[in-house]
């Protein structure tokens, strides 16, 4: 993820863009410094605050992380030391993969929920429309109709933008397009216009295209290989437990690599499902 970080919140925290309100519903006034205390994960992704101060932690997330709750409220506890506030927070899925992360952990004493969104969910349209490039931009990662219309649409938009945007826009774009596996067919519609083709062989531009291609096909890479690990596993409790009941397939689903890994090894010696999944 954080090969795309920077790009993200570089759309999404600009003044005009409307991205954002759009998949959370809050209007950000100002961004506050993110370093936190005593945390394991010590740089939150993003933390704002609107006007009736109100503050609002936004997470980035283009992986299905288990414990994904657990480190959301790792991060509410820490701004709370920090401002003495608690925020509101929001962790915003731009991944591939049918989004599975738990958003709840009860226990004793302990009732914790954290706001999940899938930008997915957000319908392309309205940020296509908009007179903001930045919103033009991140809508390749929202709920399209014709993937390839609103490619074009989009550079229709960068290439009537001013030389400094425009290049600024269609590295953004290159980047994020990864997310989606669609470098190839982005550089196909770039190469369709002059104005745009000129750049492409640019240092920067030209690096960010091979990047952002090269991390698509890896994310996709990893993808196949953590749900084959998935199939796998449901195959082996199958064979050895019986039928896998739906509490143990949500499990799995959950988890992380390492999380499959470690069941993994732990298959021969456990008695039962409940055991091998505590």
């Amino acid at each position: 993820m954080n090969e795309y970080d920077a790009t993200l919140k570089a759309v999404l925290t600009r003044p005009d863009a409307m991205a954002l309100t759009e998949l959370t519903g809050f209007s950000i006034e100002r961004w506050h410094n993110i370093e936190l205390p005593a945390v394991r994960h010590r740089r939150a992704d993003l933390l704002g605050e609107t006007a009736d101060a109100r503050l609002v932690h936004l997470e980035l997330q283009s992986t299905n992380q288990a414990h994904m709750a657990v480190r959301m409220l790792e991060y509410s506890l820490a701004i709370r030391r920090k401002f003495r506030r608690f925020p509101e927070q929001v962790v915003l899925y731009v991944g591939n993969a049918p989004m599975r992360m738990k958003r709840r952990l009860a226990g004793p004493g302990l009732s914790y929920q954290c706001r999940f969104a899938d930008i997915r969910e957000l319908d392309a349209e309205a940020l296509l429309a908009s007179r903001c490039l930045e919103d033009n931009v991140i809508a390749i990662l929202a709920r399209l109709s014709n993937q390839r219309d609103a490619l074009r649409r989009i550079l229709e938009r960068i290439g009537q933008s001013e030389s400094e945007a425009r290049d600024a826009a269609l590295s953004e774009l290159l980047t994020l397009a990864g997310l989606r596996k669609l470098g190839g067919v982005l550089e196909k519609e770039i190469r369709r216009m002059p104005i745009l083709d000129d750049i492409m062989d640019h240092e920067v531009i030209g690096r960010e295209r091979r990047r952002g291609m090269a991390l698509g096909r890896e994310q996709g890479r990893e993808e196949g290989r953590e749900e084959g690990r998935r199939e796998l596993l449901l195959r082996q409790m199958d064979k050895r437990f019986g039928p896998v009941p739906d509490w143990a397939r949500n499990r799995i689903d959950a988890m992380s690599t390492a999380d499959l890994e470690r069941i993994g090894l732990r298959m021969l010696d456990a008695v039962d499902l409940k055991e091998l999944l505590d």
